[in-house]
C-alpha cells in the first residue's frame, strides 16, 4: 500500500579535515514507499583523507529492524538507494515495548556508525564470591537516550530516560545508578566472571568494556606461636599465619608498621596458604605489637586477631627521681625518692644506704622513713637495685647523696637602749639563734655590709659587734642574718645617734626694694631636729621656725638677721648671719645682663664679618680691564 511521501532531514557527520559518509543501498523498488519491513541493506563507509591518502570500506548485512524505522527510496532509477533518517525525536520514540530486542540492539549497532562513537576500556574489576560489586565505567552522558548493559553479548538491562527493562535472568540481581550509569550486581557467582559492556546512546555513542573476576573470599586468618613466652636476646620465636582463600598473599604487621625481613635475624617464608615469621634473638621491640597477619588477594584483605607474645626483658635503665638532690635537705621536708626500672615483668626494687639495705618496701623512699631509721644526719649515698625474676638479671641505680639538716629558728638581736650622742657614746650589739646547725652570721647596715674598721670591731664568732665612738653616720638599721644551707632568719635593731646642729646656713635675697616681700630660710643638720630662733641686729624676734618672712620691706628692714639652731639632746647651739639691704623703688631695675651684652657684641661682629665677606666676593666677580 502506497503512502504519502514524507520528507525528513538526513543525519550528517563531518570531521574536518576528514569526511565520513554512510549510505544504505537496497534492492530496486518501483516507487517511493514507506515500509515497515526493510529490504536487505548494503552498508558502505568511506573515509576521505587529504591527498594523496585515501581509504574505503564496505560491509553488507541484513537487519530485521523494528517497524518504527522509516525507509525512503526514490521511485524511478536504474539503481535504487535507500537512506535511513534518524533524529533524536525518533530515538525517543524507540521504546522496547512491542519491539524485538535483537532489532533494537541492531539499531544501536547501526547508530554507533551513524553518530560520533567513543570507546573506552575500564581496568579489570575483582569481586568476592557471594558479595556485591559495582561496575564503574569511564563513560557517561547525563543527556542519554538509552543506556545498554550487556554481558558476553547478552543483554542485562536497558535504561531509558523514563523507564527501564531488565532481562529475566538478572531481575532482582542488578540495579543501575541513573546519575552515573554504574551497574551493581548482588551476590555474584562464579558464572558472573567475564566481559561487561555499556553503550550510551545520545547525539554520540559511547561504549566501555569492563572485565569482572569473581574470587573466593579470604577467611580464617590465624596466628600461632611455637613458644608461649620468650626472653630478650635468648629466645628464638617462630610465628605461623594460615588462611583460606584463593591467590592469597600474606603480610606481617607490628602494630601498623610492616615487618621487613633482613634475611638474618628476621626471616619470612611464604607458602600457598601460610607464612612463617622467624625471629632469632628476639627483642622487646620485635613483638611489642600487637602483631597482625593480613591475608588477601587483589580484591579482599582479611586481618588476623591481634596476637601478643610476652617477651621478658630487663631490668635496665634503673633511675632515681629526682636524679639531683641538694647537698643539704631540710629536716621534715617532703622529699621523696622514686625508683623506676625498665623491666618485664616489673622488677623487684630494693633500697640501700651505702652498702646497708634499708627496710623499705616499694619504689618510693621518703625522708620521713630515712629520719625514722636515724639516717641522714651525716652525708651518705642512697641507691636502688632492680631485679627481674624471669630474666634473672639485676641492676643498681646511680647513687644519690645528701645530708639532712635542721633549720635556723629564733634569731634575736640586742643593742643599746639609752641615749646615744655622736662622739661620746659606744654601742654593743649581739645576735643569737635559738636552734640550728652549721650556722653562719652576717651583719648589714641599711642594706649594705657592715665591715670592720678602727671604730667597728666584731667578736671572733661574729655574734657581736662594738662601735666606739658612735658618729652621726651610725644612724640607721643594723641587721643580723643567721643562715645555714637549708634556711635563714633575720633580726634588726634601729640605732639612733644624736648629733648637731651642723652647719647652720641662711638662704635668701640680699637686697630688695621698698614694699617687696622677703623670705629667709635657715637650715642645720641635727638629730633630733634643731629648734630655731631669729635675731635682728642682735635683738631677739618672735620667729621660732626655720623660715623668717617680711611681708613688705621698709627702709628700716635693712640690717643683719641671725638664725640660731639648738639641739635639745646634745645641748649644742649654732648660728649664722644674713645681711639685707632695702632700696628705693626702681633702684634695682634690671639692666642688660653680662650675657646679654656679650650676645649683642657677638652679633655685631658676625654681621660685620658677613658684610666684609660679601664685598670681597663682589670684587672678585667684577672684571678688570687690561691697560693694554
Amino acid at each position: 500500500m502506497k503512502k504519502k511521501r514524507t520528507k525528513l532531514s538526513s543525519y550528517n557527520l563531518s570531521l574536518s579535515p576528514l569526511s565520513l559518509s554512510l549510505s544504505l543501498s537496497l534492492s530496486p523498488s518501483p516507487s517511493l514507499s514507506l515500509s515497515p519491513s526493510p529490504p536487505p541493506l548494503s552498508l558502505s563507509l568511506s573515509l576521505s583523507l587529504p591527498p594523496p591518502l585515501s581509504l574505503s570500506l564496505s560491509l553488507s548485512l541484513s537487519l530485521s529492524l523494528c517497524p518504527h524505522l522509516i525507509w525512503v527510496c526514490p521511485s524511478k532509477s536504474s539503481r535504487y538507494s535507500c537512506r535511513i533518517f534518524v533524529s533524536l525525536s525518533l530515538l525517543e520514540r524507540l521504546e522496547p515495548s512491542g519491539m524485538d530486542l535483537f532489532a533494537y540492539k541492531s539499531l544501536l549497532f547501526l547508530l554507533s556508525f551513524i553518530g560520533c562513537r567513543a570507546t573506552k576500556t575500564t581496568p579489570p574489576v575483582d569481586a568476592v564470591l557471594g558479595k556485591n560489586v559495582t561496575l564503574k565505567p569511564l563513560v557517561y552522558n547525563p543527556s542519554f537516550n538509552a543506556i545498554v548493559w550487556n554481558f558476553e553479548g547478552d543483554n542485562i538491562l536497558t535504561l531509558y530516560p523514563t523507564s527501564m527493562t531488565v532481562s529475566e535472568s538478572y531481575k532482582g540481581r542488578v540495579s543501575i545508578n541513573r546519575t552515573n550509569g554504574y551497574l551493581t550486581l548482588s551476590s555474584v557467582k562464579s558464572q558472573d566472571s567475564g566481559d561487561y559492556t555499556i553503550t550510551i546512546l545520545s547525539t554520540t555513542t559511547e561504549t566501555d568494556k569492563i572485565t569482572l573476576r569473581v574470587l573466593e573470599p579470604v577467611t580464617t586468618v590465624v596466628i600461632k606461636s611455637d613458644v608461649p613466652k620468650a626472653v630478650e636476646h635468648n629466645s628464638t620465636v617462630v610465628l605461623t599465619c594460615s588462611a583460606k582463600g584463593s591467590f592469597v598473599k600474606f603480610t606481617w604487621l607490628n602494630g601498623t608498621a610492616k615487618i621487613v625481613a633482613d634475611g638474618k635475624r628476621i626471616t619470612i617464608k611464604d607458602e600457598e596458604l601460610s607464612t612463617k615469621l622467624t625471629i632469632v634473638g628476639v627483642l622487646r621491640s620485635d613483638l611489642v605489637g600487637p602483631i597482625f597477619c593480613t591475608a588477601g588477594n587483589k580484591l579482599e584483605i582479611e586481618k588476623s586477631a591481634p596476637f601478643n607474645l610476652t617477651v621478658y626483658y630487663g631490668p635496665d635503665t634503673v633511675t632515681i627521681t629526682p636524679p639531683l638532690v641538694p647537698k643539704y635537705v631540710l629536716t621534715g621536708s617532703n622529699l621523696s625518692l622514686s625508683c623506676a626500672a625498665v623491666s618485664s615483668p616489673p622488677a623487684t626494687l630494693t633500697w640501700y644506704h651505702g652498702k646497708k639495705m634499708i627496710e623499705n618496701k616499694g619504689p618510693v623512699l621518703t625522708l620521713a622513713t630515712i629520719e625514722k631509721l636515724g639516717l641522714g644526719k651525716k652525708a651518705g649515698e642512697y641507691t636502688c637495685t632492680a631485679q627481674n625474676s624471669e630474666t634473672g638479671r639485676s641492676l643498681p641505680s646511680s647513687p644519690v647523696s645528701f645530708t639532712v639538716m635542721e633549720p635556723i629558728v629564733g634569731v634575736k638581736i640586742s643593742g643599746p637602749s639609752g641615749t646615744l650622742i655622736a662622739g661620746n657614746s659606744t654601742a654593743n650589739i649581739s645576735c643569737q639563734a635559738k636552734s640550728g646547725s652549721d650556722k653562719s652570721l652576717t651583719w648589714t647596715k641599711d642594706g649594705k655590709p657592715l665591715t670592720a674598721s678602727s671604730r667597728v670591731v666584731f667578736s671572733g664568732d661574729m655574734t657581736s659587734v662594738m662601735i666606739k665612738p658612735l658618729q652621726k653616720e651610725d644612724n640607721g638599721e643594723i641587721m643580723c642574718t643567721i643562715s645555714n644551707p637549708v634556711s635563714k632568719e633575720v633580726a634588726s635593731h634601729k640605732m639612733v645617734v644624736n648629733y648637731g646642729p651642723e652647719p647652720v646656713t641662711v638662704t635668701g635675697v640680699t637686697a630688695v626694694e621698698v614694699n617687696d616681700p622677703v623670705k629667709l630660710i635657715c637650715s642645720a643638720a641635727s638629730v633630733p631636729a634643731a629648734n630655731f630662733t631669729w635675731k635682728f641686729n642682735g635683738t631677739m624676734t618672735s620667729a621660732k621656725t626655720a623660715q623668717f618672712d617680711i611681708e613688705k620691706a621698709v627702709y628700716k628692714s635693712t640690717g643683719t638677721y641671725t638664725c640660731e639652731a639648738t639641739n635639745a639632746v646634745t645641748g649644742k647651739t649654732m648660728k649664722a648671719n644674713h645681711i639685707l639691704s632695702v632700696k628705693e623703688e626702681g633702684a634695682l631695675d634690671d639692666g642688660l645682663s653680662d650675657g646679654a651684652i656679650a650676645g649683642i657684641v657677638i652679633a655685631v661682629l658676625v654681621a660685620l664679618a658677613a658684610a666684609i665677606g660679601l664685598i670681597m666676593y663682589c670684587r672678585q666677580k667684577v672684571p678688570v680691564e687690561s691697560p693694554y
